[in-house]
């Protein structure tokens, strides 16, 4: 793109991992209320939910609408999502006392890069960063989410194990 920036493109990366983790946990969400039966989403809904090609028009077939309502799939789906998931500490006497009080999890490296990041109370995040990068630029945080962005955002945090 004519005038794209190396910032604009690493924004564009977050806003599109975003929009990814939002439709993972739109699907975890509709899992859990949802007895996949009478259920009254559309092939559109479904579809993109499971990561294909969406085509005008299509109709999610039974064996998708089985895959979209799978919920190991679905956690398969979550945890085979992001390149690494990372704790840190503070200064500790010994390694038993070792308390993880920040994550990090790295959803895509290189130029752009992206990451989501926060700290953790007792093992649990309980808040969640998006920052993303270009070559050779510092991190910088992704602030343009609404509210369901922001509570996906820290919802798909949560599904990983910090302990």
């Amino acid at each position: 793109m004519a005038g794209q920036t190396d910032k604009d493109r690493a924004e564009e990366q977050a806003k599109a991992q975003l929009e990814g983790i939002v439709l993972l946990m739109k699907r975890l969400e509709h899992i859990r209320d949802c007895d996949g039966e009478d259920c009254d989403l559309s092939g559109k809904e479904i579809i993109e939910g499971i990561n294909l090609y969406y085509k005008d028009g299509a109709i999610a077939t039974e064996e998708e609408r089985q895959q979209y309502h799978d919920e190991d799939d679905l956690r398969q789906a979550i945890d085979e999502d992001p390149l690494s998931v990372q704790v840190r500490s503070g200064w500790a006497d010994s390694p038993e006392e070792f308390e993880a009080e920040e994550y990090e999890i790295l959803l895509c490296t290189g130029g752009p890069a992206c990451r989501i990041t926060g700290e953790l109370d007792r093992g649990q995040p309980h808040r969640a960063r998006l920052e993303y990068q270009d070559w050779f630029t510092p991190w910088i945080e992704y602030l343009d989410m609404n509210e369901e962005e922001r509570e996906s955002l820290l919802n798909y945090v949560q599904q990983f194990y910090f302990g």
